[in-house]
């Protein structure tokens, strides 16, 4: 019985002796999907989301500085081509990111500009624990 209570005491003693787990960070993880370079409308290959939470980066850089241009940029259902969102309108040169979320599925981007040369890229972020 004695070393029954010496071995649970050492036990006891030792479990609180260890320094506490540091907790995890939830964070995100950007997945490359795709990326297009160009001037005036295209629409993309169709590219699939796993996730649906969407990262897209992109930058106008203006071909007549007498006219400032113009792109816009929708995301669209790769199944039924129907728009899901407008990812930008903007006039001007510029560059941003923009963050869409929607149901994972295959989209496909409809781009469109005039007077401005575009780059766009599109990435899906992963949820993730770091330690």
């Amino acid at each position: 019985m004695m070393k029954l209570a010496l071995v649970l005491t050492a036990c006891l003693f030792t479990a609180c002796d260890r320094a506490p787990q540091p907790s995890a960070r939830e964070i995100t993880v950007w997945r490359p999907l795709a990326a297009w370079t160009g001037r005036g409308v295209l629409q993309t290959d169709p590219f699939i989301s796993n996730t649906g939470f969407l990262r897209v980066t992109w930058e106008a850089r203006s071909v007549d500085t007498t006219r400032p241009g113009t792109l816009q940029i929708a995301l669209h259902s790769d199944v039924s081509g129907r728009r899901l969102a407008v990812v930008l309108d903007r006039r001007g040169p510029g560059r941003d990111v923009v963050y869409v979320t929607e149901d994972p599925r295959s989209f496909y981007l409809l781009i469109e500009s005039t007077d401005v040369e575009w780059s766009v890229d599109v990435a899906e972020g992963i949820a993730a624990s770091q330690r």
